[in-house]
């Protein structure tokens, strides 16, 4: 069974950084590419970024140049970076698993976590 479990979420202040971890566990972690979304509520799933098992890596613009995402293939952890943290950036994120090992669909998934809650506020 497929399972992606995130945590780190919280309260921040405008500016500040925050690092989300994603557990993942129930397939051949090393030869999938990850995905981190994002969703505010009453609107729809937004793709931030996107690792190959081999970490190449693509960014949304909403975030690129503030977020990084990596991965520990080793232990099944998928990892997102988040620094300058603005408002805007308050939402539910969620970890996905690609359908394949290829990052040229980012948006695609077959399984999404439960999500954590990232508030941006003063």
């Amino acid at each position: 069974e497929v399972q992606l479990v995130e945590s780190g979420g919280g309260l921040v202040q405008p500016g500040e950084s925050l690092r989300l971890s994603c557990a993942a566990s129930g397939f051949s972690f090393d030869r999938i590419a990850m995905k981190w979304f994002r969703q505010v509520p009453g609107e729809g799933l937004e793709w931030i970024a996107v690792i190959s098992p081999g970490d190449t890596t693509t960014y949304a613009d909403s975030v690129k140049g503030r977020f990084t995402i990596s991965r520990d293939n080793a232990k099944g952890f998928l990892y997102l970076q988040m620094s300058s943290l603005e408002p805007e950036d308050t939402a539910v994120y969620y970890c996905a698993k690609g359908l394949n090992m290829w990052i040229s669909n980012p948006g695609s998934y077959d399984y999404l976590g439960r999500g954590t809650q990232v508030t941006v506020a003063s």
